[in-house]
């Protein structure tokens, strides 16, 4: 080994003066045995790794002649290891969103061919009529869900950010849950510690992810119990909002994968409940999009605490404490 990169270094395919990966190494000697460029790609794994399994695109060719097994060989290796883990991403997406979509669809064709039977039975009409409407808000609230995704999961800040009060969010999130929530007998218990709480960012997609996360509280959580959602200053620079139920909570095991696409605790009871199995993500995705994050605290049969946090906006609002009164009164409408 003559020469090599500081890359080809910090990757552990070379140490000292020598080539550390076999494959490497023989096409390398394949390559100065009878001068053909060769391709390829590998995965290399262990301790000089990293401890994690890395992808290689991999170009050997010779540089002159190489007659008689002698001449120099250049090695170009490209890590892939991102763009295979997003190659993955994408068709798991793929067939995730598939399957999804595939359910209501399915449900609507087979129903309306029920009801086509059913013609002369009102009744019969009434009740599949019924099924159908669920079948298509499921399908309206997966469009949805996916527009929103895909407008927020690019990661990047929110181009236009405006002052949002903590309050008008909590507001709505709260107006938009009420009827599902009075449907199960659930409380929705409230508190905003200090008026004139104001982050930037999009107060839509704020709304969106506190929504996200009181409907799978109240769709979670027995009957007749509560949930509380609390915001407050957390330090001198972050807001904090939190929705604490009394629910099934999630187990340990699952805690670091409920944030991903269409991942469900329990397939059969998120589907019972409505969900698109992509409300979390796009409270992690709009979590980042406002550079905060979603922290969760679970307990199996003690219930769940999600926290947003946010920066809070530096400055404050022209308007004074007049808003602030005014979203206050809102948070107490809210829950009445």
């Amino acid at each position: 080994m003559l020469r090599a990169s500081a890359a080809a270094r910090a990757f552990g395919l070379v140490k000292g003066d020598q080539l550390m990966v076999g494959e490497l190494l023989a096409l390398a000697r394949q390559v100065r045995r009878d001068g053909e460029i060769r391709e390829g790609e590998i995965e290399v794994s262990g301790s000089k790794f990293g401890g994690r399994r890395t992808s290689f695109a991999v170009r050997v060719a010779p540089l002159g002649s190489t007659v008689g097994g002698g001449g120099l060989v250049l090695l170009l290796a490209e890590d892939q290891t991102e763009s295979r883990r997003v190659e993955e991403v994408r068709r798991d997406f793929v067939a995730n969103i598939s399957h999804e979509l595939k359910t209501p669809v399915g449900a609507l064709a087979l129903l309306a061919e029920t009801i086509e039977e059913a013609a002369d039975d009102p009744e019969s009409v009434r009740r599949f009529s019924g099924r159908m409407r669920q079948e298509a808000s499921r399908l309206t609230y997966l469009v949805q869900d996916l527009i929103t995704l895909s407008r927020i999961q690019a990661a990047e800040p929110i181009p236009d950010p405006r002052p949002v009060e903590v309050g008008a969010v909590v507001a709505e999130a709260l107006d938009r849950c009420r009827m599902k929530a009075n449907a199960r007998g659930i409380e929705l218990a409230v508190t905003v510690e200090g008026n004139g709480l104001v982050v930037l960012g999009d107060e839509d997609l704020l709304v969106t992810a506190l929504r996200n996360l009181l409907e799978n509280a109240v769709a979670y959580s027995p009957e007749h119990t509560r949930v509380v959602v609390s915001a407050r200053r957390d330090g001198p620079g972050t807001a904090q909002i939190s929705v604490a139920d009394q629910g099934i909570g999630i187990p340990e095991r699952e805690l670091e994968r409920i944030f991903e696409r269409f991942y469900r605790v329990d397939p059969a009871r998120s589907r019972a409940t409505g969900g698109t199995g992509l409300g979390l993500a796009i409270v992690k995705h709009a979590m980042a999009a406002h550079n905060g994050k979603v922290t969760v605290w679970s307990k199996e049969g003690a219930g769940s605490t999600f926290t947003l946090q946010l920066p809070v906006q530096r400055k404050p609002s022209a308007n004074g404490a007049g808003p602030a009164a005014g979203h206050s009164q809102l948070v107490r409408e809210a829950v009445q």
